[in-house]
């Protein structure tokens, strides 16, 4: 007799592991990577309109913190450099970083 067999699954590819990419002051690297944050799994992330608002509302929260503990660094990033590295997803010029920078310290 022959065996039923049940639906065919489709394995589908294991989701990013995003709260693994993590950081914090004062280095800002990835916890997982060692890339400064957000490291390539973040940017290279498809990036939509959704995403794009998600992003923003979260990554806002980390310039001042990010600012204060970077800025003054020997070969480290200035603000402005700080503001297109956590806001890189926008398309910021170079005189909207600095007065973003301004805002955040």
């Amino acid at each position: 007799m022959a065996r039923e067999r049940g639906p065919v699954v489709k394995s589908t590819p294991a989701p990013l592991a995003l709260e693994l990419h993590c950081a914090a002051g004062p280095l800002w690297l990835c916890e997982a990577d060692g890339e400064p944050f957000p490291c390539s799994v973040w940017r290279n992330l498809p990036m939509d309109d959704h995403l794009r608002g998600a992003l923003l509302a979260g990554f806002t929260l980390f310039l001042g913190p990010a600012i204060r503990d970077l800025r003054g660094r020997p070969e480290g990033p200035t603000p402005p450099e700080i503001v297109k590295r956590f806001l890189w997803f926008l398309p910021i010029s170079d005189e909207e970083a600095r007065a973003t920078a301004l805002r955040y310290r």
